[in-house]
């Protein structure tokens, strides 16, 4: 049966596969590397412009580990995540700095780079050096899930365990790299999680889920992910021509970008912004007048709901040095790093006037 599966594939992948993405073929690590950290947790279509533009940017390890890191993460702006752009330059830091600019061959050395795990580590071994090493991601989960009707749960430890065994044992050790695109690609393109086509797939005489009427049901999730609502309010403090930011830190959304003077409300603030205590304790003697007011703006991210509102503040006088926040004039605004719940404003922002 295992055997039967990995011939069909491959014939599929041969005949049929018609998927088209810039990095398939490449044998280049580094830019193999460029192209699954930014596929992690991001549509195929969203990505392919980022992985383009840091190319572009950042031709090789070199270029992006010597690069002004407030720069690098204006490339990422708005993919999310940001976590993984910090470990993408202190990655690619030790690879030019310590490795001579050599990257890892081996899955096992690959994966000691920081946010590289066990998918990651695969995908760059066998793409780049033909390492007989299986990739299991959500597509390759679902394809083996469905095949052999497995209900075990994909986000468990004995899960995971299984699908990685059973994955590495329907590998072709002759043809990793092959292989393992083949596979992703035909959980992308015929073993969908919505609407697959069963009807026409090669592999539905043997497929457990179609001959049972299990597709919908597999694979299966032990988790339910739990969502939370924020509530940010954001002043956009203006004084003497200038406006007030800061760089997110702490092991949060949006680390290591650029907000505006922030305050997190528990919900919807009812109060007149005029009135409020934390422009109070801020400004102290400072008088201040309030200019304008958003609309409430709305994120959805994975796991939270973002809501909130842009103030502008106009100040008689400059914030305080130990503010937290520091000055910068409009014109230098667009150098810095934002995320996308800022973006959406200042991009809907056509008149300097509601900033200024």
């Amino acid at each position: 049966m295992k055997a039967d599966f990995t011939r069909k594939l491959l014939q599929w992948n041969k005949e049929s596969n018609t998927r088209s993405m810039p990095w398939k073929g490449e044998r280049d690590p580094y830019k193999i590397w460029l192209s699954e950290i930014i596929l992690q947790q991001t549509r195929v279509e969203q990505g392919l412009a980022y992985y383009h533009k840091f190319i572009e940017n950042f031709p090789t390890v070199h270029d992006l580990a010597n690069a002004p890191e407030q720069e690098v993460f204006k490339c990422w702006e708005g993919l999310g995540y940001y976590s993984r752009c910090k470990n993408l330059i202190a990655s690619a830091k030790k690879i030019s700095q310590e490795l001579k600019g050599v990257f890892p061959s081996t899955y096992d050395t690959i994966k000691e780079l920081k946010g590289i795990g066990p998918y990651t580590a695969a995908a760059i071994s066998s793409f780049a050096f033909n390492e007989n090493r299986a990739v299991v991601d959500g597509n390759v989960q679902r394809v083996i899930s469905r095949y052999f009707g497995i209900s075990t749960p994909i986000d468990t430890t004995a899960g995971k365990k299984l699908y990685q065994e059973l994955a590495q044992a329907l590998i072709d050790p002759s043809q990793p790299a092959i292989y393992n695109q083949a596979i992703m690609d035909f959980g992308a393109v015929i073993c969908k999680p919505q609407l697959p086509l069963c009807a026409t797939c090669i592999q539905n005489p043997e497929c457990e889920a179609y001959k049972h009427n299990l597709v919908k049901q597999l694979p299966v999730k032990e988790k339910t992910l739990v969502k939370s609502t924020r509530w940010l309010y954001y002043f956009i403090i203006v004084s003497e021509g200038c406006m007030y930011i800061r760089q997110r830190t702490g092991r949060d959304i949006w680390e290591n970008l650029h907000e505006f003077v922030l305050l997190e409300a528990e919900g919807p603030i009812d109060t007149a912004f005029q009135d409020l205590p934390f422009l109070k304790d801020l400004l102290h003697d400072n008088p201040f007048t309030v200019q304008h007011i958003s609309k409430m703006y709305k994120q959805q991210l994975t796991h939270q709901t973002i809501n909130g509102q842009f103030i502008t503040v106009h100040a008689s006088k400059p914030l305080p040095d130990n503010s937290g926040y520091f000055s910068v004039a409009q014109a230098q605004l667009a150098a810095y790093p934002f995320p996308k719940f800022i973006n959406m404003y200042l991009q809907e922002t056509s008149s300097p006037a509601r900033l200024f």
